[in-house]
């Protein structure tokens, strides 16, 4: 028994150590970071200004590479399945992360189960914008079109499950409108799709469409946020109009479930810096990210309390992949 427990003993210093010296030798090689949605949305945006502080902080190479498909499943279930070594990491915004469960009959895994996660990195807000040729100048006129015209409005979005869609499926639900969802392979698409007049309206991240809003490509009408956002001041929030409504989300950083906790705590201490860099911050704030910093526990509960409230409205309004 003696021989034993200092065999146990034993055994766990030795993992404590193993521990230590891993985290302190990571990364010894490039590390692949999937964006699960085409480049110009925002995740690509955000990891695109994040990233390459990181790179410089560690040491090494962190690689972006956009793995687009089935409303970010298709990048995402390639990094659950990859091993749990830190170099494969996944970012992913919170809302779309934990909606396609509710969506996808079988997904290939468990969005809760099979991930890390490290921290946010930053906060999306979205704005309500609608095609120049649309007749209408406020979230109340939009309102009254669609109820005049039910289900001949088309709402671009970047996939069933995405945020984008998310914000859309909100504001139908409140405001009991009928639209017609159009789905892209990703919210750069989406915005080409409102730009050229193949939808009419979208519920885009503020950084996808703020140059076109500026060049009068598209028309904002409100933001998804509780609060009016500094670089679009004369644009009201949404809520002013549909009381109640909020939809903003964490464009996150996770990895594959089973990664060592020593490395997930040398990676979010490593993004905090990086984040908390003014260069980076400003560089965010420029394209309306907030700069967001947490821990991963915190990031957990945020998956797990959007989860069950997503699951929620999707339920009780009957959402699903047609």
């Amino acid at each position: 028994m003696k021989a034993a427990r200092v065999f146990a003993a034993l055994s766990a210093i030795f993992i404590c150590v193993a521990g230590i010296v891993w985290s302190q030798t990571y990364p010894v090689k490039p590390v692949r970071v999937i964006v699960p949605f085409p480049p110009a949305g925002a995740n690509d945006i955000v990891a695109r200004i994040v990233l390459p502080k990181l790179s410089e902080q560690m040491g090494q190479s962190f690689v972006i590479e956009n793995r687009s498909g089935a409303g970010g499943t298709t990048g995402s279930a390639l990094v659950a399945k990859s091993p749990p070594d830190g170099y494969t990491l996944l970012i992913q915004t919170v809302g779309s992360h934990v909606s396609n469960p509710h969506l996808c009959r079988k997904l290939p895994y468990d969005a809760l189960a099979d991930f890390a996660p490290i921290t946010p990195l930053a906060r999306l807000v979205a704005v309500l914008t609608v095609h120049p040729s649309m007749p209408v100048r406020s979230v109340k006129e939009l309102i009254t079109l669609a109820q005049q015209h039910p289900k001949q409005i088309l709402f671009g979005h970047a996939g069933y499950g995405s945020f984008i869609h998310l914000n859309a499926v909100l504001l139908e639900s409140m405001t009991h409108i009928q639209i017609t969802q159009v789905p892209f392979k990703g919210g750069g698409p989406a915005v080409v799709g409102l730009i050229s007049g193949e939808t009419q309206a979208m519920i885009a991240g503020i950084g996808d469409v703020i140059e076109h809003i500026k060049a009068r490509r598209a028309r904002a009408l409100g933001v998804t946020s509780t609060e009016r956002v500094a670089l679009l001041p004369d644009v009201p929030v949404i809520a002013d109009t549909v009381r109640g409504f909020e939809c903003t989300t964490w464009i996150s950083i996770l990895a594959p479930a089973g990664t060592p906790r020593a490395i997930i705590d040398q990676l979010n201490a490593e993004l905090g810096n990086a984040l908390r860099d003014p260069a980076v911050a400003s560089r965010l704030i420029n394209v309306t990210y907030d700069p967001v910093h947490k821990t991963p526990e915190e990031l957990a509960q945020r998956l797990k309390t959007d989860y069950e409230l997503i699951g929620k409205l999707f339920r009780t309004f009957n959402v699903k992949v047609e």
